[in-house]
């Protein structure tokens, strides 16, 4: 082939493959598709989350604060949440805006102090990192991992590390860095809300006042109306109502009300029960030594096992558990008090293997007894959501309970009944508990049609009534409630609410976007004692191999062009 014939055909080849990118580039501007090739679909989102982002009205703008020299764990954060804001903008098109920022920017540590404070008062949460100088010096650097929304003149804050309690840092990043689709999509699905649903805390049956509950209540009341009614017997009482939370009540329900509840159930209502079958008093023990733990006479045992549960007389002591204070010894005439673990408040470390526990902190539980998933109802599935650690044991109600417990600590082979259920979430069509039982005084003043069956519908049922109930200091007359979760001895705050806020979110979710809490990255981490090691090997082979691999490539290709052009 002449010299001449070799550069047209290779002109119109040149020409060829730029009118075929053209046209790719054309084609794709209309039709977007992208094939995620990680075997954990880390770059595909779900279908809701779509659904719900073609949908936006408005202008979301969010402001990420994740800038400026950050260490690497915090660097993949700051990656992993623009390809995911980037991957939203594909199907929210121009209704999707975000800047990243750096509120230590500032030179000046007056205005530094000044952004910091208003990020906190906004809702997000700092973290101090030491940071290696180049120098070798150690400073402390404030970093504010979240982002703020703004929609409409609506405001949301969303803190975006996760900082479970006994897991390493590279552990609560990935956890982080999975979780990040559906905390956004949840902070935007809160923001654009329209119609804000109520939610109604039952009492008249001893359950936990405004105060023992004020902390959750708050937490919610920023997208959902709370309210606390009383049933008494009236049919309608629970009508406006899409949930209802019944937090630790300690008297009878009488059978109208357990009537009431029943039928709500039928209808479509969503309930989560925070009940605790045996009653004991923790206080008594600061006057005493002992303590009596008794049986609840609640009048919910029938109820709940048609539903598909049952609450034993009984209380979990568990090997993986909270500290309280022990009077050890006196300093002058003052006490001394010394941390020591307490049996009876077991730490439940929830699964990862349901979107409402996925990639949460510890739970604290007090005088928490076992679930048996109970009944022949098929059309009712039911999963564990909260279990007892490997170490656990069960104790029989009624029995005494002494602080010398601590002291004389049981030996360990007798906790052998490992992974005991505290938490049910139960989903279907349930069976009404006065199906062929209807007595007269039920059926008198019927406003409603009774259902024997339910449409379907959800239930959470949780042993323990203080999973939801937040410690309350009293100044005064001034009523101050700690943040539930909060253990003042550790100082460490546990992951009760957001175990609360995750199951009131799946039970209102019919979209399926809590289902994205179900993504896992699997955490590939090098391994550190073989980079020590092998070294210089390594960057060898990194830096020579690539330079010798070319070098031949280039002879090789140097011959075959002299032979080619010489024939």
């Amino acid at each position: 082939m002449k010299r001449k014939e070799v550069k047209k055909q290779n002109i119109y080849q040149l020409l060829l493959a730029i009118i075929i990118i053209v046209l790719i580039n054309y084609v794709s501007s209309f039709k977007f598709f992208r094939i995620d090739l990680t075997s954990e679909k880390r770059y595909t989102i779900s279908e809701s989350t779509k659904e719900l982002l073609k949908n936006l009205e408005d202008v979301i703008f969010i402001q990420i604060y994740l800038d400026g020299d950050l260490p690497y764990g915090f660097k993949r954060l700051q990656k992993a949440s623009k390809e995911i804001i980037d991957e939203f903008r594909i199907y929210a098109g121009n209704n999707i805006e975000y800047e990243f920022f750096n509120p230590a920017e500032s030179s000046d540590k007056k205005t530094r102090n000044e952004i910091f404070r208003q990020l906190y008062e906004k809702g997000l949460e700092p973290t101090n990192l030491q940071v290696k100088e180049k120098d070798g010096a150690q400073s402390q650097k404030i970093i504010f991992p979240g982002a703020i929304l703004n929609y409409r003149n609506k405001e949301i804050a969303l803190n975006l590390l996760v900082n479970n309690y006994g897991k390493t840092s590279e552990t609560n990043l990935n956890s982080s860095i999975q979780g990040l689709e559906y905390e956004f999509i949840n902070a935007i699905r809160k923001i654009i809300l329209k119609k804000i649903k109520k939610i109604a805390f039952i009492e008249g049956h001893g359950e936990l006042n405004e105060n023992e509950v004020a902390d959750i209540a708050y937490t919610l009341s920023e997208f959902y109306s709370i309210h606390r009614v009383k049933i008494n017997g009236q049919l309608n009482s629970l009508n406006n109502f899409p949930l209802i939370i019944i937090a630790k009540p300690d008297s009878t329900f009488n059978e109208k009300d357990k009537y009431v509840i029943d039928q709500y159930l039928m209808n479509g209502g969503k309930i989560i029960w925070f009940i605790d079958m045996v009653k004991t008093n923790m206080d008594s023990l600061a006057y005493s030594n002992t303590t009596i733990a008794f049986l609840e006479q609640l009048n919910l045992e029938d109820q709940l096992f048609q539903y598909g549960v049952r609450i034993n007389p009984n209380l979990i002591q568990d090997l993986q558990c909270a500290v309280i204070p022990i009077k050890t010894g006196m300093i002058g005439p003052n006490p001394k008090f010394s941390p020591a673990p307490w049996l009876y408040f077991p730490l439940i470390a929830p699964s990862n293997s349901n979107p409402v526990t996925k990639n949460m902190n510890l739970i604290k539980s007090e005088f928490v007894s076992v679930i048996d998933t109970v009944g022949e109802n098929k059309n009712v599935k039911k999963t564990i959501l909260l279990n007892s650690s490997k170490y656990s044991r069960v104790v029989k109600a009624p029995l005494r309970i002494s602080l010398d417990m601590v002291n004389n600590l049981p030996d360990e082979k007798y906790f052998n009944r490992s992974y005991q259920p505290i938490a049910v979430l139960l989903e279907g069509k349930f069976e009404s508990v006065f199906k062929n039982r209807l007595t007269n005084e039920i059926i008198s003043n019927n406003e409603i049609n009774y259902k024997d069956t339910s449409v379907n519908t959800k239930m959470i049922v949780v042993s323990d009534g203080d999973i939801i109930k937040n410690k309350v200091k009293y100044r005064g007359e001034n009523v101050i409630p700690y943040p539930l979760g909060y253990d003042r001895y550790t100082k460490q705050t546990f992951g009760n609410k957001e175990f609360v806020v995750n199951s009131i979110n799946y039970l209102f979710d019919d979209n399926g976007l809590m289902n994205t809490r179900s993504k896992e990255f699997k955490l590939r981490l090098l391994d550190k004692t073989k980079i020590n090691n092998e070294k210089l090997r390594w960057q060898l082979i990194n830096t020579l191999v690539p330079v010798i691999f070319i070098i031949i490539f280039g002879v090789f290709w140097n011959i075959i062009r002299k032979r080619k052009y010489n024939l």
